[in-house]
């Protein structure tokens, strides 16, 4: 199985709108316990204090969160923040060049850099300059760092560093004896913490923390020591973990009754819709017998149904699907507090279209009787007179009685067959059917973009029409419920499909189409 079908298989079965254990989620909170002290802390160091703060921790214990959180708390009337990331300038030249774009200024010595913090000053603009992964940074670039921070009457940068522990004998063997920075370490998540923690992410994720046992919470919290990032990972592997072995029980003892209650709902509704299905056409079945009306005897009617063949059945409709945006807040408190979040967003964000598990589209074949299937129009040849009378005394008058009725239907039931196929000239059904049948012919290992999906068929039209050719539709069942999903174009690979996200209007990237396979696709259809 493939990293995307696994990652589809982990959010389908826990019906995830998207993985709360990424490290990007939209709409994540910013998570308050052991954090939020540290946060205030830094704050009130920056106004008051001029030393550099230096906030440590290992990897995965929220320092790049804790520094996303700081730029977006502060007031951008009063705070001019210059970011800065390690990983592409460790060394001085580098830095003063980033630190310098960031000042909106060319020059990238001391002096003329101390200058521009102190114009920002005359504003009533201070400088925050933070510096993530400092670890990274070579001793040239961190004792530049520490002069820049001193400042001169021009004006003085605060200074962050956010970096691993063992940055801080680098920076005791530059500052020596003198008091220059001062450190703040991180502190993990304690069991109650981890469980609010978990809550968080899960909610975010249109799920609940009761979706794990206290012995998982427990297992969780032992194996991530309590680190943010390692909660992520662990307590993803601990469901990935939990559903394969319900799968495998569900494969190795026949069916499973752990399938989650909406799962079971659904295969309870598809039973009574096929039961019911399966009557129709017993009943459609049946009145195909005494169909004709010409009142012939059985004989001479069975004779002239074979020849004629049988009416056409009416073709299986198919229909199609809804949108959402992220919004990141302050947990905690009244006021949203937007973090400007880098790197890409987590590619396999999800609305709320998660399938349920053997959920199907609920249509049925049912053929439809025709009373009078054009066979009247065969029965005035003479085959029918030797038929209706057994005695041979009067052959002549026997035939006559019938002959006025069954001229009967020829005014009357014989247009009949010519308005019947009123239902085949429906032409609003014809175009989800025509779209099944274009995702069919696809390539089942290309990709397309899931672009939204919507509950009514008329505004996943209204799109499809007002956006061009490229997006099309196809009808799922989730919940109990058609869902109508909208996808956009055939692309051979997934980076293609992913690099044509890009190239989208606005309004559709706003809601994080992702890509799938067209496997995926005819599988939703045909559940």
């Amino acid at each position: 199985m493939t990293s995307l079908h696994a990652d589809e298989a982990f959010l389908d079965h826990y019906q995830f709108t998207h993985d709360p254990f990424a490290a990007r989620v939209p709409g994540f909170k910013f998570f308050p316990a052991q954090r939020k002290p540290v946060l205030g802390q830094l704050h009130h160091l920056a106004r008051y204090s001029q030393l550099v703060l230096v906030v440590t921790g290992p990897e995965g214990s929220g320092k790049t969160l804790l520094r996303q959180a700081l730029v977006a708390s502060t007031n951008k009337q009063a705070v001019h923040n210059v970011v800065v990331s390690a990983q592409g300038a460790a060394d001085p030249a580098t830095l003063m060049r980033h630190i310098a774009q960031g000042l909106n200024t060319q020059q990238t010595d001391r002096a003329a850099l101390l200058a521009q913090v102190g114009q920002l000053a005359l504003t009533g603009q201070e400088v925050y300059l933070l510096i993530d992964d400092a670890e990274e940074l070579s001793e040239a670039a961190l004792e530049a760092l520490l002069v820049l921070a001193q400042g001169n009457a021009d004006g003085r940068p605060h200074v962050f560093l956010f970096a691993d522990s063992d940055v801080i004998p680098r920076l005791d063997a530059l500052a020596g004896a003198d008091e220059v920075f001062h450190v703040i370490e991180l502190q993990p998540y304690a069991e109650d913490e981890t469980r609010e923690y978990l809550a968080l992410r899960l909610e975010g994720a249109a799920q609940g923390i009761e979706l794990l046992s206290d012995e998982q919470v427990e297992l969780i919290h032992d194996r991530s020591g309590g680190w943010p990032g390692e909660i992520n990972r662990v307590a993803r592997d601990v469901l990935i973990d939990a559903m394969a072995s319900r799968r495998g029980a569900a494969k190795g003892g026949g069916f499973s009754f752990s399938l989650p209650k909406k799962h079971l709902l659904a295969l309870a509704v598809i039973g009574v819709g096929v039961a019911a299905a399966l009557l129709m056409q017993g009943r459609s079945d049946s009145p195909e017998a005494p169909a004709p009306q010409a009142q012939l005897p059985l004989g001479a009617n069975e004779r002239p149904q074979q020849q004629a063949g049988t009416p056409a059945q009416p073709q299986p409709e198919a229909e199609v699907g809804a949108d959402g945006r992220p919004a990141i807040e302050f947990a905690g408190s009244n006021q949203p507090l937007p973090l400007p979040l880098v790197g890409q967003s987590q590619p396999v964000i999800r609305q709320p279209l998660a399938q349920a598990a053997g959920e199907t589209d609920g249509e049925a074949n049912v053929e439809l009787p025709e009373p009078v299937a054009s066979t009247p129009v065969t029965v005035p040849p003479t085959a029918s007179q030797p038929a209706p009378t057994p005695a041979p005394t009067t052959p002549a008058p026997a035939p006559q009685p019938p002959q006025p009725v069954a001229q009967q239907p020829k005014p009357v039931e014989q247009p009949k067959p010519a308005a019947a196929p009123a239902p085949a000239a429906r032409p609003a059904p014809a175009g989800p059917a025509q779209a099944n049948g274009w995702y069919a012919t696809q390539t089942k290992s290309h990709y397309t973009l899931q672009v939204l999906g919507t509950s009514t068929e008329s505004a996943a039209r209204s799109f499809v029409s007002q956006n061009g050719a490229q997006y099309r539709y196809f009808k799922k069942m989730h919940q109990g419920k058609p869902l109508f999903v909208i996808t956009y174009g055939s692309f051979a690979s997934r980076d293609a499909a992913q690099a044509a996200v890009k190239t989208l209007p606005a309004k559709v990237q706003a809601g994080k189409p992702w890509p799938k396979t067209f496997a995926s696709v005819t599988q939703e259809m045909a559940n």
